[in-house]
């Protein structure tokens, strides 16, 4: 039986901002109707409820605002174009034809070894996912870490400019399990605070070791140097972001109005504007370091994730011939990914060009340096693309579970707060 909990004549209505009434009925026309026509204990059906109008979108909805028909289509387009130019294309032109031609030559072993590196890397990434993302008591499984992280790399693959199809569905998903919206924010930015952590870790490392002469291979100044540098900076903003007091905002608040000057309420005017718009970024590097200071096994993904990868590209070198040393191979391979801010689904094109040029400033051979990274890249991209789009369906379904169980508990709280008849 359906409880309908009515408002108080003149109570305002929490939407609308209007004065609204609680439903009347003529006495006696409707089981559950007390005297006076208020509205008790109705059985399902036979009235129709106001239609809400705060109404949260269904995870379909959602979902036809994230896939339209003209990315898909573009998208669609992009690949094949990427596709023929690859293997109709390229290997036509001089000099790489004959490079081309060495895939059938690869290390069948070393093949198999970069396939299941991978899959070990796509583990890891779920290993981050539940350690950083999933907080006790929430409904967010193992399994379901799996189909948001790979239907989250499927979105990558759809939508441009950094995965940000892999953020939007990520979430999306976090909201639809009932996470608050400034928890969603904090455990996604202290996400990518530790992955890209090690990132620009590794540049410092590597750069400066390379250059410097610990680690042995070649030292451009422009691909050892100056990603150090961009590296350091980007740890640097970590750590002053992880410093921002919490109540900033509050206290440059009461500072602006101790001010007696305009120009001095205007300067912290702007201040607490600025404290107020980098709040969730520093609370998500804190939370960060809170993870850091308290670690757990999973978040040796956020190392093992990195070195899987790079480990996938040794062995695809391998399969064709020498790979580098291990501090050219991991600053070429980092360097070559900030290609991945580039507006291409996925990085294609960006992301080969970067690694591939960033090898051969190192003094690899471009044949070799080619058919190796373009291997990697056909592993790395299309591997997960398979999983990640079945997962993607898989994920729409259990959305639809979790928002059902929300609407029951919902449902379960009005019960147990409505007036009883009598």
């Amino acid at each position: 039986m359906a409880v309908l909990q009515a408002e108080p004549v003149g109570a305002v209505g929490p939407d609308s901002g209007r004065v609204s009434r609680a439903p009347t009925v003529p006495e006696g026309r409707l089981e559950g109707a007390r005297p006076g026509g208020r509205l008790a204990n109705v059985r399902p059906g036979r009235i129709t409820e106001r239609r809400r109008t705060d109404r949260q979108p269904s995870h379909e909805e959602v979902l036809r605002v994230r896939v339209t028909g003209r990315r898909m289509l573009l998208f669609g387009i992009f690949v094949l174009a990427a596709l023929a130019f690859l293997y109709f294309v390229l290997p036509q032109l001089g000099g790489v034809k004959h490079t081309w031609d060495r895939l059938n030559e690869g290390n069948a072993w070393w093949i198999a070894v970069a396939v299941i590196v991978e899959v070990v890397s796509m583990a890891s990434y779920i290993a981050i996912f539940q350690g950083v993302h999933v907080p006790k008591g929430s409904p967010i499984h193992w399994r379901h870490s799996y189909q948001i992280t790979m239907a989250g790399l499927a979105a990558t693959r759809l939508f441009a400019a950094g995965g940000a199809g892999g953020v939007a569905v990520t979430a999306w998903s976090l909201r639809r399990s009932g996470m608050e919206s400034r928890e969603v924010a904090q455990r996604m930015i202290a996400f990518l605070v530790l992955l890209y952590g090690v990132y620009m870790a590794a540049l410092v490392v590597c750069g400066v070791g390379l250059y410097a002469g610990v680690f042995p291979g070649p030292h451009p100044f422009a691909i050892t140097i100056v990603p150090a540098i961009v590296g350091a900076v980007g740890l640097v903003a970590i750590a002053v972001l992880a410093l921002v007091p919490p109540d900033l905002e509050q206290r440059l608040s009461q500072l602006e109005r101790g001010r007696k000057t305009r120009i001095g309420r205007q300067v912290v005017h702007l201040l607490r504007r600025l404290a107020k718009a980098s709040a969730a970024a520093s609370d998500g590097a804190r939370f960060a370091l809170q993870k850091l200071r308290h670690p757990e096994w999973a978040l040796l993904g956020v190392i093992t994730w990195w070195a899987f990868n790079v480990a996938v590209l040794y062995a695809c070198f391998r399969a064709f011939g020498e790979a580098p040393p291990v501090a050219v191979l991991v600053q070429a391979y980092f360097v070559g990914m900030l290609a991945n801010l580039l507006p291409l689904p996925g990085g294609i094109g960006g992301v080969d060009g970067g690694m591939i040029g960033a090898l051969v400033a190192f003094g690899v051979g471009g044949a070799l340096a080619l058919i190796a990274v373009l291997t990697y890249r056909l592993l790395a991209f299309w591997l997960p693309s398979v999983p990640g789009a079945i997962a993607y369906f898989q994920l729409r379904r259990t959305v639809g579970h979790w928002e059902m169980l929300g609407e029951s508990r919902s449902e379960l709280g009005e019960r147990a707060t409505a007036p009883v008849a009598g």
